[in-house]
């Protein structure tokens, strides 16, 4: 099982390298995480180069995508080419976005009918599209989830790791990378938002 971890120039650095690193704790188990980029090389919000690992045309072959965010949103929003290149089918693939990524979602059609997450300074541009936002940090229905503010990316890697590999998983990558004596406390506020997410729908 392959992710797509969309990072556009201008990325906030901890939704995308927090989303890819939990999920590749799960290499042994098949399931591993890419940097997707529409260039080469993309340059954060805070001036640091990374090369891409995989091109855009990646995320029409990932059985997860998750879009990250980043200082750019809007313009990569207008960018109809860039756009164009997000080929994604949410009845195969597994679509999640961080914070402004919420934004590429929409554009795409994939939020109608539903609420999102997103970060505060987001918020009013997804409301704009008609998109109501939860004062949550995560949510999820069917194969689409949100999640809102930077360190909420845990969340939506979790809910990647939950689908794909289980909740046993997910429970080992979050017990390995929490801080020292907050173990289980971490473990258990990650997966209640996972599921409570998920449940208010069931």
């Amino acid at each position: 099982m392959q992710v797509a971890v969309v990072t556009f120039d201008g990325f906030n650095e901890l939704d995308s390298f927090i989303a890819s690193a939990l999920i590749n704790r799960c290499r042994g188990a098949g399931l591993e995480a890419f940097i997707t980029t529409p260039t080469p090389v993309v340059t954060s919000m805070n001036g640091v180069e990374v090369t891409g690992q995989r091109m855009m045309g990646f995320v029409a072959e990932a059985d997860v995508v998750l879009i990250g965010s980043g200082v750019k949103a809007r313009e990569v929003v207008a960018d109809d080419q860039l756009i164009s290149e997000l080929q994604l089918d949410s009845s195969r693939q597994l679509i999640g976005a961080q914070c402004s990524g919420a934004l590429v979602l929409a554009r795409l059609g994939l939020l109608d009918g539903m609420s999102a997450c997103t970060d505060m300074k987001t918020r009013p541009f997804v409301e704009a599209r008609g998109i109501p936002v939860l004062d949550e940090p995560f949510h999820a229905e069917g194969n689409i989830a949100t999640a809102g503010g930077c360190l909420a990316s845990q969340y939506l890697a979790t809910w990647v790791i939950t689908r794909v590999l289980g909740e046993g998983a997910a429970r080992d990558v979050l017990d390995y990378v929490s801080p020292v004596g907050e173990n289980q406390e971490t473990i258990e506020r990650t997966l209640r938002a996972v599921h409570s997410a998920e449940g208010a729908l069931a």
